[in-house]
């Protein structure tokens, strides 16, 4: 777990797997994929292996651990829906971010339709938890946009788009039972162009349908200079956040032999 991310919208990066494989044209300048390759064939290191995809099963307690209530990324650096991650390794995710509810946590996607088939199942009690928020990334309307309906048919108590790298104009678009909006444009090399309007036109459908919005970034080559405003002001909306009571020491220990994740 990163304890200070430097991703705007969250507190801390938890990674019980890493790696992954693209599927759509937001993947083209991973972030994640950059980093990790860095480290291919170090020994010791997180990232020996690269961002081959690998199950991390040594992190799974680190929530419980973590004794100040954050809001934490799940799985920064991969997809916990990618169909190398077993049903039964998710359910343990999900028990760990159950029980160790005093964090908020915030899944997010782009196998939408793996994510919703689970939530609606296995993990009904998951979809159903005000501290879990479950997301999709959408970055166009071919690719992004169907992930919106997958997500809304789960149901979850919160639900959530990320709208980063946003690569065109989304248009019009439903966001009945979406709960918060996140945008923000590609950032780093290769960095494809990002417009205004494409910006202003989610807020605006955020706007009247009363659905907290985060611009993130305008991104660029050189992000820090292009810097997170949007018409003179910035934008950090959140859903409200639950609020739990942090066990003790010895009943978080506790919790981490119970689910045998210690």
């Amino acid at each position: 777990m990163s304890v200070n991310s430097k991703i705007e919208w969250t507190d801390a990066t938890w990674n019980p797997v890493r790696g992954c494989t693209k599927i759509s044209p937001g993947c083209k300048h991973c972030y994640a994929e950059t980093f990790s390759e860095r480290f291919r064939g170090v020994p010791g290191h997180p990232f020996e292996h690269g961002f081959d995809l690998r199950l991390v099963p040594e992190k799974l307690g680190d929530p419980i651990r973590w004794s100040t209530p954050r809001k934490i990324f799940v799985n920064s650096m991969s997809d916990l829906f990618h169909p190398e991650v077993s049903d039964d390794y998710i359910e343990k995710v999900c028990r760990v971010m159950l029980a160790a509810n005093w964090h908020t946590y915030q899944v997010l996607t782009k196998r939408g339709e793996r994510m919703s088939q689970l939530l609606q199942t296995k993990l009904r009690k998951a979809a159903g938890a005000p501290h879990v928020w479950w997301g999709v990334s959408v970055e166009n309307k071919t690719h992004g946009l169907p992930r919106i309906d997958h997500l809304r048919k789960a149901k979850s108590a919160i639900a959530f788009l990320s709208i980063e790298p946003l690569l065109e104009d989304l248009g019009t678009f439903n966001l009945n039972g979406i709960h918060w909006v996140i945008v923000g444009g590609e950032s780093g090399h290769g960095a494809r162009p990002i417009e205004e309007s494409w910006v202003r036109s989610i807020r605006t459908q955020c706007r009247a349908q009363k659905v907290p919005f985060f611009f993130k970034q305008w991104g660029g080559v050189r992000k820090a200079e292009a810097g997170r405003e949007l018409d003179g002001r910035t934008y950090d909306e959140f859903p409200d956040v639950a609020e739990n009571p942090v066990p003790s020491s010895i009943d978080r220990t506790q919790l981490l032999r119970t689910l045998a994740v210690a």
